[in-house]
C-alpha cells in the first residue's frame, strides 16, 4: 500500500506536559510531526516561531460567542487578531466553538435549547468569521465538541450542527474541524460520518474513547478509520488531541501507527 495522503500533527497542549510549552513543540517537530496549540495569548510567539516547527493548527478566538450582538463582536474581533498571530506563525487553520469555553472546558454561557432565530444568527456570524479568513488567507475551522462528558451545554455542539453550519457559511475559509473523539461520545457511526463530512471538512482531530488517549487505549477502530480516509482521497491533516495514557513517545508511537 502507498503512502496515506494526509499528513499527522499532535497537540503540544497535551503532551509533553512536564517540560516547558517550547520544548513541548520541539519534541512532537524533533518526531517529525506537525505541531497544533491552543490559546495563543499564553505563548511566547517568537519562541514557538523560532523553533522551526510547522505549527498547523491554533486557537483562532479568545473570547466571544456567536448568538449575541456583544458576544459577537468580542468573538470577531479576537478572531481578527489571532488571525494576525496565526501569520507570524504561518499557522494555516484556526479553531472555533460555538461559544467561547473558560475554565475545565465548560462554556462561559451554556445554552440548552439552540432556538431557530440563534441558529440563523451563527450562520450570519460565522460568514462574517469566514471573511476574516479570506482578508488574512486563513482557515477558520469550527470543531464539534460532546456535551455529555466535557463540554455541557455548549451550543452548536455535534458534528451535525457544524456540518450544518459550515455547509450554509459555503466558504473555503471555514471548515469543520471534525474531532472523531468528540463524535464518538456525542453522536458515533464515525466511518460513515467520515465519508458524509468529508467535502466540508478542514481537520480531523482524533484521541480514543474513553479517556481521551492515543489510539489503541479504548473502542474506537482507528486503523479501520485510517483506511477510509485514504480510500476517500482526504488530504489534509489528522491531528492527535489526546493525552499520553503513559509515555508521551509511546503514544505518538501508538498513534503514527494506526494512521500509517
Amino acid at each position: 500500500m502507498g503512502a496515506a495522503p494526509y499528513r499527522l500533527a499532535a497537540s503540544a497542549e497535551m503532551l509533553y506536559v512536564d517540560r516547558p510549552f517550547v520544548d513541548r513543540v520541539r519534541a512532537i517537530h524533533d518526531r517529525g510531526l506537525l505541531v497544533e496549540i491552543w490559546d495563543w495569548t499564553t505563548k511566547d510567539i517568537d519562541a514557538l516561531a523560532s523553533t522551526g516547527a510547522e505549527i498547523v493548527s491554533m486557537t483562532g478566538y479568545v473570547t466571544g460567542t456567536l448568538t449575541d450582538s456583544e458576544g459577537i463582536s468580542a468573538f470577531l474581533d479576537s478572531a481578527e487578531e489571532s488571525a494576525k498571530i496565526a501569520a507570524r506563525l504561518n499557522c494555516p487553520s484556526l479553531n472555533v466553538h460555538g461559544t467561547g469555553l473558560g475554565p475545565e472546558g465548560l462554556p462561559v454561557e451554556p445554552v440548552e435549547v439552540v432556538t431557530p432565530d440563534m441558529w440563523l444568527t451563527a450562520a450570519d456570524t460565522l460568514r462574517r468569521l469566514a471573511d476574516i479568513g479570506e482578508r488574512h488567507d486563513r482557515v477558520f475551522t469550527v470543531e464539534n465538541l460532546n456535551r455529555a462528558v466535557d463540554h455541557p451545554g455548549t451550543p452548536f455542539a455535534t458534528a451535525a450542527d457544524t456540518m450544518a453550519l459550515v455547509r450554509a457559511v459555503d466558504s473555503p475559509h471555514l471548515r469543520m474541524n471534525l474531532d472523531l473523539y468528540h463524535a464518538q461520545i456525542g453522536e458515533g457511526n464515525l466511518i460513515e460520518l467520515c465519508r458524509t463530512a468529508l467535502p466540508f471538512v478542514g481537520e480531523i482531530q482524533v484521541a480514543d474513547v474513553p479517556g481521551r488517549c492515543e489510539p489503541g487505549t479504548g473502542e474506537i477502530n482507528y486503523p479501520a478509520i485510517a483506511a477510509v480516509l485514504k480510500e476517500v482521497g482526504y488530504t489534509g491533516v489528522v491531528g492527535l488531541e489526546g493525552w499520553a495514557k503513559s509515555d508521551p513517545d509511546a503514544a505518538l508511537d501508538a498513534f503514527t501507527a494506526a494512521f500509517a
